[in-house]
């Protein structure tokens, strides 16, 4: 069973290893805070005494133009500034190029159990990079039933019934050169308008062949043959082949598959003894890349085949 779209917070002490953010005060909070919003706040308005539509749950950074205004006041101006700012539960304020900061800043920080921090790069880069690590971060995400391979630079998620055939033709493939990202359980989020995929860390670089178990495909083929994530840009649908039942025979490239309000091309392999799917899948991919930059095989060959019947219908009226 499917698990629901879902948004996990991401946790202030991540974002800070992940930046090498220096600590000046770690707050009461620091170790459990946790960060649900995307964007970031410079609190201008905030120094002036606005707080209307003022939101706290923002993480908030000082720059130069904010620190060289406060530098102008007065040491108790300051502290009442200070104090009315850190009374809202801020999860953490940052200070960026290195800047020197205020005694009495860090003095109502600490009372108020705040978390301070500090960069050396400007308010706009931590800014931007802070805003995309939040974007992935926070991003929608779902947990699929298949295998996500990274195949030809593609990301290629394999999807059909327990017993299919997935795992399987993942280990093919992998002896063909390509890369393993994930068994089983593929993770996908959704950043901006694509769709990542990742192993849950517990089953990371592992796979299982029923009959042999678990094998981990780091140990048994090397590095290069996982890959942590990888953008999902095909679906491969297996599914069992019914006699009688038709199968597109030209491919015109126009099913689609639908994760996380994302539509991402799909192709559906029939599967019976004797296919080769691992040479199956290589073609399907290199056909979508080709697609991607406009060369729709079927298409041409509808278009050349009518261009065709219409030169016979009118040598057949020539004739007539």
């Amino acid at each position: 069973m499917e698990e629901k779209v879902r948004r996990t917070p991401a946790k202030l002490s991540d974002l800070v290893d992940a930046f090498g953010l220096e600590i000046l005060l770690k707050g009461t909070d620091f170790d459990t805070r946790k960060i649900s919003i995307l964007d970031v706040n410079r609190p201008a308005l905030q120094l002036v005494g606005f707080y209307d539509y003022f939101e706290p749950q923002r993480l908030q950074i000082l720059g130069r133009a904010e620190m060289t205004y406060l530098e102008a006041m007065t040491v108790e101006k300051r502290r009442s500034i200070f104090e009315d700012f850190f009374r809202c539960e801020i999860p953490a304020l940052i200070v960026a190029r290195n800047m020197e900061v205020f005694p009495e800043l860090l003095e109502i920080a600490e009372k108020h159990g705040r978390t301070l921090l500090r960069t050396p790069w400007s308010t706009v880069e931590i800014s931007s990079r802070i805003i995309d690590y939040l974007n992935r971060a926070l991003a929608p995400q779902i947990t699929r039933h298949g295998v996500l391979m990274n195949i030809y630079g593609q990301g290629v998620l394999i999807i059909g019934d327990s017993g299919i055939g997935k795992s399987e033709t993942a280990i093919e493939l992998l002896k063909r050169g390509h890369r393993l990202v994930a068994d089983d359980a593929v993770e996908i989020r959704r950043v901006s308008t694509s769709l990542v995929g990742a192993a849950p860390e517990i089953i990371r670089h592992y796979i299982e062949i029923r009959g042999i178990g678990l094998i981990d495909v780091q140990q048994l083929f090397g590095m290069g043959a996982v890959q942590f994530e990888t953008e999902l840009d095909l679906v491969i649908q297996l599914e069992q082949w019914v006699e009688g039942k038709f199968y597109y025979r030209l491919g015109l490239g126009e099913e689609k598959y639908t994760i996380l309000d994302v539509s991402l091309p799909v192709v559906t392999v029939p599967v019976r003894p004797g296919r080769n799917l691992a040479g199956i899948v290589e073609i399907a991919t290199m056909k979508n890349r080709q697609m991607k930059y406009g060369d729709n095989t079927a298409r041409d060959f509808i278009e050349r085949f009518d261009r065709h019947v219409d030169e016979m219908n009118k040598k057949s009226k020539e004739n007539a």
